[in-house]
């Protein structure tokens, strides 16, 4: 669990940096840092699109999983729930930008694949590797964002950790590049959803989606049950 804890201390570190670097930054600066953070999450999500569609075995399955996920996470307002909650925190758009950050830290290679590779082989490589992107990160959206972004840690914490204790005490096979593959393309697409919102072109509630990521887990579960019938 070492590297996720480094991961976590990096970003309640670098959250910290940006927020105080916020205290000098004007008002018309923090709007072009909204603006930045967004063609940022549209560029990053499109290329995890991009970049995974063409490894895909099952090229409806992000389809499925975007309406299911959507049906799913609007019957049970995800978004609406969220954004109560942080409206009470008195920042407006704090909850784009806590969105954004946790798919960002959250839905990648790095932060699925480290956990396993630390849980199996003991190797935090990945983990490390992630803690230094998530540093710099977290620097930026603390300075547009504010003090609310230290949410994000605990988030990533028990995300990696509950990825460590599956691949530790269950199956690490279960992780399979494939459904890797699979996570990454619809969580690009959700990445970018939140690049939208801050692009202020259109609020897709991209925390309604969120059932998406659940999908593929489900699919392969079934798959395997199958293949060892």
């Amino acid at each position: 669990m070492i590297g996720t804890i480094v991961n976590t201390i990096a970003l309640l570190v670098g959250t910290s940096i940006g927020c105080l670097l916020k205290k000098g930054i004007k008002k018309q600066y923090e709007q072009v840092l909204y603006i930045a953070m967004g063609l940022a999450a549209l560029g990053i999500g499109f290329e995890n699109v991009v970049n995974n569609l063409p490894k895909s075995k099952y090229p409806v399955l992000f389809i499925v999983s975007l309406a299911l996920g959507a049906v799913i996470g609007t019957w049970l307002n995800i978004d609406g729930h969220f954004n109560s909650l942080v409206d009470k925190m008195g920042q407006s758009n704090l909850g784009k930008g806590l969105a954004t950050e946790i798919l960002l830290c959250c839905i990648g290679a790095l932060s699925i694949v480290g956990p396993v590779m630390a849980a199996v082989k003991g190797d935090n490589t990945m983990l490390y590797t992630n803690a230094t992107l998530d540093f710099v990160t977290s620097m930026v959206f603390g300075a547009s964002f504010g003090w609310g972004m230290l949410i994000v840690a605990p988030v990533l914490f028990c995300w990696q950790g509950m990825i460590y204790l599956v691949a530790k005490f269950l199956s690490a096979s279960f992780f399979s590049s494939a459904l890797i593959t699979e996570i990454s393309i619809i969580g690009g697409f959700l990445i970018a959803c939140t690049g939208f919102a801050l692009l202020k072109i259109k609020d897709m509630k991209a925390l309604n989606f969120l059932p998406s990521l659940l999908v593929p887990i489900v699919f392969f579960i079934f798959v395997d049950l199958f293949k060892a019938f």
